[in-house]
């Protein structure tokens, strides 16, 4: 009689575990099929296309499934990844996520045994890549004799990091996107836009209304090759050149 009751005990318990797991594999199928990501929306990204970021995070077997990837990336440093210093997932619906992404500041880069240094606004070298990146200018002009990763670059004039990350901010802010700046030893800055080279002269006072100017001067040029010598310019506007290249 016992026995009989233990035999039942146990049977009730198999059916209630029984019943347990395929209420939690249901549950399980239910959360996998309905946080499916469809739609994906990539924000700050410069260096990377859509597709790549895609690649990075929607990676494994639970890829594609929105509750794991908010999870698994909640500002999460990712120092794996060349350029980028976190990644952040919101859900935005079940099936729709957007991902952030947090890429590092970079104030330019230099060209140093055939690779390229990319350093931020304090010179310290944070990524060391094949190409240039668009968006970052090359400077060129700067002495030094090594550049490690994770080092400052060993300039001579380490005040020269504040002019860089000063223009930088002036073009970021007129909507500029220069390829090179040179920084001469007299003080003088060059930069250059495709095939136009823009002489600003040594005149720090007068640089953000050089600057500011650049875009209508720019779009005016468009097509052409040489430099256009600001050096000159005046409060009034005069004093603008253009040289073309062969003349």
């Amino acid at each position: 009689m016992f026995e009989k009751k233990r035999r039942k005990k146990g049977i009730v318990i198999l059916i209630v575990v029984l019943v347990l797991a395929v209420s939690l594999a249901g549950g399980a199928s239910y959360v996998l099929k309905k946080y499916t990501v469809q739609t994906v929306y990539v924000k700050g990204n410069m260096h990377y296309t859509q597709e790549e970021i895609q690649d990075i995070v929607m990676k494994g077997p639970l890829g594609h499934n929105s509750l794991y990837l908010s999870f698994l990336y909640s500002k999460k440093g990712v120092g794996n990844i060349p350029f980028v210093d976190a990644m952040d997932v919101n859900i935005l619906s079940p099936d729709t996520i957007e991902i952030l992404v947090y890429e590092k500041s970079l104030a330019g880069c230099v060209a140093y045994m055939d690779s390229y240094m990319y350093f931020d606004r304090d010179g310290y070298v944070v990524e060391c890549s094949s190409m240039t990146t668009p968006g970052v200018p090359q400077i060129t002009g700067l002495t030094f004799d090594h550049a490690v990763l994770g080092e400052r670059l060993p300039v001579e004039d380490e005040e020269i990091f504040d002019s860089i990350m000063d223009l930088k901010k002036l073009l970021d802010k007129y909507k500029l996107t220069a390829d090179k700046i040179f920084f001469h030893s007299s003080d003088d800055i060059t930069i250059y836009f495709g095939n136009v080279k823009v002489a600003l002269g040594d005149d720090r006072a007068n640089l953000e209304n050089k600057v500011m100017r650049l875009p209508q001067l720019l779009a005016k040029l468009e097509g052409e090759s040489g430099t256009l010598r600001m050096e000159n310019l005046t409060e009034d506007k005069t004093g603008v050149t253009f040289q073309k290249n062969g003349e």
